[in-house]
């Protein structure tokens, strides 16, 4: 009896299974070479996600080759039940609609989210405030999601689009040549050596983006020497929960968005040095810190605050009802261990989304500061338009990679987003100066505001587009 034996058939057997795999391998990339693809993703974050999701939903794009080119390996997204994350996003009630459109939404909220009823905002040096809510309550302001959750939900949709989309795992992207007079075929090249063909590019990859660096367009950007402070912190007491917190700080907004009845995320922009001062502090010391930024009003300026006061007694007298009831926001009690993190901050701005056979969506295309929640929305705004200018251009008999159909694109979203951005820098750069009549001038404007109603409504209405 030979006892090796067993051994060399497991061998042979692994061997064999080897083999096995690489052929199936070999014969997939060689299908997926000779495809040409209708359009293919380029990133597979959330934007990149969502437009795959968006394309292989869609009925009149129902006989298109999608494929989603994904960096990272990562399949599975498991959601904790006793541990939030501290990326989050507060997602709009339009790109609730987006994501209701290709049947994502029930999945996140059967994972988890908190709605948002009204949003609070007010600043350090006077006591001017604001705030938002939907006239009778009939609709959120927003929705607080996990990344983890938005992916979860994405990915878990892509596996019911099987047919329609095809998702290629840990792939990056390293070249892209476009096209040309000879072919209107846009070439990708991948670091595992397979070279793609596709009618329609879609860079969906990020700040960084390799499709927008090929397309050899204009990107104006700068850095705002800031970065985001994220956190997840228990409140001192449950409540309702249901309102977002925001106070504008010299050194920049610091921001709750609630989780649970004792949780929240925080969203806290700070200068360079203060981040590393407050992320090497202990626990203790942070909440501290924390609690003074949201309750501190020693830096309150007097002349501002007498000026502020009359024209609320002018206010009242004229539309007695109009001014918002004051809230308190909620103290802190403690940070959840290991929650604390920092990203750095930034404007980006790219003038062409797209060119032919290629369009530019999320962050690829532009990239805003999170004091107002809107760059992720803004790229789903991308999504939803994108995908309705292609319906448009196949239900008319065009190409999917038409150029005339990606301006329409272009036009439509730019006209929304350049205006979104200037508002948002401007914003952060007024709320960072102490300068007494800067500060006397947005107290009037924000008092002012906060009684008028109807305006504050359709600002709410436009931030949700």
């Amino acid at each position: 009896m030979n006892i090796f034996r067993p051994i060399k058939t497991l061998k042979n057997f692994f061997e064999l299974s080897s083999k096995r795999l690489l052929c199936v391998r070999a014969e997939n990339a060689q299908k997926l070479e000779e495809t040409i693809w209708d359009v293919v993703i380029s990133g597979g974050g959330m934007v990149g996600c969502s437009m795959a999701c968006s394309l292989g939903s869609s009925e009149i794009l129902s006989e298109k080759k999608i494929l989603l080119l994904e960096t990272s390996e990562k399949t599975q997204y498991n959601i904790d039940p006793s541990k939030y994350s501290n990326r989050v996003c507060a997602l709009n009630p339009n790109t609730r609609n987006l994501f209701s459109g290709f049947h994502a939404w029930d999945k996140i909220c059967n994972t988890r989210m908190k709605e948002v009823r009204k949003l609070m905002v007010w600043e350090s040096c006077s006591d001017a405030r604001i705030s938002f809510e939907h006239a009778g309550m009939m609709d959120n302001v927003a929705y607080i999601v996990e990344n983890d959750v938005i992916l979860k939900a994405l990915y878990e949709r892509l596996d019911e689009l099987t047919a329609r989309v095809e998702v290629i795992k840990g792939s990056k992207a390293v070249d892209y040549v476009f096209p040309t007079e000879d072919t209107d075929l846009v070439n990708i090249q991948t670091d595992k050596g397979l070279t793609l063909k596709t009618r329609l590019l879609i860079g969906a990859d990020g700040i960084h983006s390799l499709v927008r660096k090929k397309m050899k367009v204009k990107y104006v950007s700068w850095n705002y020497d800031q970065k985001g402070i994220v956190a997840t912190l228990k409140l001192s007491e449950p409540t309702e929960n249901i309102v977002a917190w925001q106070r504008f700080l010299p050194t920049g907004p610091i921001a709750l968005l609630p989780l649970t009845d004792d949780l929240c995320s925080l969203v806290w922009t700070v200068s360079l040095p203060m981040c590393d001062k407050l992320l090497n502090m202990s626990e203790e010391e942070f909440v501290d810190a924390l609690n003074s930024a949201l309750w501190d009003e020693s830096s309150k300026n007097p002349l501002v605050e007498s000026a502020l006061s009359t024209v609320k007694n002018v206010l009242s007298t004229i539309t007695p009802s109009a001014e918002s009831v004051r809230q308190l926001p909620p103290s802190i009690l403690s940070v959840e261990p290991k929650s604390r993190g920092a990203f750095p901050l930034g404007l980006g701005h790219s003038t062409e989304y797209v060119a032919q056979g290629v369009a530019l969506v999320g962050d690829s295309a532009h990239r805003v500061h999170p004091l107002a929640g809107q760059g992720v929305n803004l790229g789903f705004g991308d999504v939803q338009c994108l995908t309705e200018c292609l319906e448009t251009a196949v239900y008319n008999g065009n190409g999917i990679g038409h150029l005339n159909s990606l301006l329409d694109y272009e036009v439509k979203r730019q006209r929304h987003v350049v205006p979104a951005m200037f508002a948002i820098d401007s914003l952060n750069r007024l709320y960072k100066t102490e300068f007494t009549p800067f500060v006397l001038m947005r107290g009037l404007g924000l008092t002012v505001l906060d009684a008028l109603s109807p305006i504050k409504e359709k600002i709410i209405h436009q931030a949700s587009a």
